[in-house]
């Protein structure tokens, strides 16, 4: 796709970052099928993804779009071998997404709260620092804009669910700023 990384350009970018903010959250883009593309090479983003450890993955199937080169391009993968690569794909993102999660486990985060959740009128919803969603007990429209303290009891592949804890100071709270302590964070 004559993208003007490599690899191994990647991986010092990712590196460097874990060495300063270990806690910090990667996401990334996938497409997989790209004409071309052999079971070989499909391959390897699966252990790439597994080797970055990235909290969330966007990926997609490869489509092509009037005007591209590719479009043309006579080794078009087929639709049935994308959309097996694809779930398959998926599937690896979630297994680490999870995996990636559990670092939250029982750990006390600041979530700037954004509003009701959809799904639970009961409970409202926010982001920590590493954009992970967080779900708590809590009058969600009261909250909205407001920093509340949340100890995480469940975590799952792309959200996190706790509970509002009255006095942090009680608890092991989580700042970004402490992540390391040569961070340019820790001046902050």
């Amino acid at each position: 796709m004559k993208r003007g990384y490599t690899h191994e350009r990647y991986r010092a970018i990712i590196d460097n970052i874990r060495r300063y903010m270990p806690d910090a959250s990667i996401s990334g883009d996938a497409i997989v099928g790209f004409p071309g593309e052999t079971e070989e090479q499909y391959l390897r983003t699966e252990a790439l993804v597994r080797e970055v450890g990235f909290d969330r993955v966007n990926t997609a199937a490869y489509s092509p779009r009037p005007n591209t080169p590719a479009a043309v391009w006579d080794n078009q993968v087929a639709d049935l071998i994308k959309a097996d690569r694809l779930n398959r794909l998926n599937r690896v993102v979630m297994e680490v997404a999870g995996e990636r999660s559990q670092r939250f486990l029982n750990r006390t985060f600041e979530v700037l709260v954004e509003g009701v959740n959809p799904k639970n009128s009961e409970q409202a919803f926010g982001r920590i620092r590493q954009n992970k969603l967080a779900y708590f007990d809590g009058d969600g429209v009261a909250l909205r804009g407001k920093l509340v303290h949340v100890h995480i009891h469940e975590c799952r592949a792309f959200s996190l669910f706790g509970r509002i804890v009255e006095d942090p100071s009680a608890q092991d709270v989580f700042d970004a700023r402490d992540a390391h302590p040569d961070s340019a964070l820790a001046a902050v």
